[in-house]
């Protein structure tokens, strides 16, 4: 479920499906007056803490605390962290380390990395796909996790998304208790059963609670000035539409909407469901929950 606010230049989405995360984020200053600098240092400050256990996988990093390890507490609730362009699990190593103080025995939370450095120059849509694939990974080798949500920053929110629509199944509630690991990756058919009995949504078998986004061009960059490598010079940023691509690949086309794989740019399919995958399916019902909740999306 997407509820989302589009202001110049940041822009926050949320997925929820029951009750959100009882922690607030402290990013600092006011984000219009935030230097990109000093952003990406608070995320990568190190804290020195000898609490946390830290698990690498193939594709990135598990963060949880280890005094609940070590009892044998196994929280059930998985935390996505997706970097943005040119970025790696690195960028959200701080926020990943609060989010388990906060939570320790409740959350444990996975910086991805698969699409790090110039692989985020691949294009939304390959970057989802794998994202997908990890996220389906990280489920299988932690089968006692029961929730999960997912919090990007920049690009990251955009291949989040297209990643939850891979990864998104409207499952009967009787199935529910019998779904496993090893059928994250079947093809399920629950949608025609859904017409007879009640049905939940699940992404990657697990329950949605939030998903929660930072300065995210979800309408895409073409005139915003979101490409912070144009320094912001109006001779590049008058040009970026045609030349982005020369950049950063298939996601300057992307960004910039000038993408026709398709017949339509990509960011614009996002913004409806089709056959294959539901990109709109929750906003309705987050929207609602969101005016009912009077939540203030940063």
């Amino acid at each position: 479920m997407i509820a989302a606010v589009s202001p110049p230049k940041h822009t926050a989405v949320f997925i929820h499906a029951t009750t959100p995360l009882s922690f607030p984020l402290h990013l600092g200053a006011d984000p219009g007056k935030m230097k990109r600098m000093n952003f990406f240092r608070c995320f990568n400050k190190r804290t020195g803490s000898k609490e946390l256990k830290v698990k690498v996988d193939s594709g990135g990093e598990d963060l949880m605390d280890a005094g609940a390890a070590k009892a044998r507490v196994s929280p059930q609730h998985l935390v996505i962290m997706v970097n943005g362009i040119i970025g790696s699990s690195a960028d959200w190593r701080y926020a990943a380390e609060q989010f388990v103080k906060k939570l320790p025995d409740k959350i444990i939370v996975h910086r991805s990395e698969c699409n790090h450095s110039k692989l985020t120059f691949d294009g939304v849509d390959l970057m989802g796909d794998r994202l997908a694939e990890e996220v389906l990974e990280v489920v299988r080798h932690r089968p006692e996790v029961r929730k999960i949500s997912f919090v990007a920053h920049s690009l990251g929110g955009l291949v989040a998304r297209y990643a939850i629509a891979r990864l998104y199944e409207n499952l009967p509630k009787s199935a529910l208790s019998n779904l496993s690991a090893n059928s994250l990756n079947e093809e399920h058919t629950n949608s025609l059963h859904c017409l007879e009995q009640p049905c939940e949504a699940r992404i990657a078998g697990l329950e949605p609670v939030n998903f929660i986004t930072f300065a995210t061009p979800h309408l895409g960059s073409r005139g915003n000035k979101q490409l912070p490598f144009l320094c912001g010079l109006p001779f590049l940023e008058r040009r970026a539409s045609q030349t982005a691509h020369l950049i950063v690949g298939r996601t300057g086309k992307h960004l910039f909407l000038t993408d026709n794989d398709n017949e339509m740019p990509l960011l614009l399919q996002m913004v409806n469901d089709s056959d294959e995958l539901r990109f709109i399916f929750t906003c309705i019902q987050a929207v609602v929950w969101c005016m009912q909740m009077q939540i203030m999306i940063i």
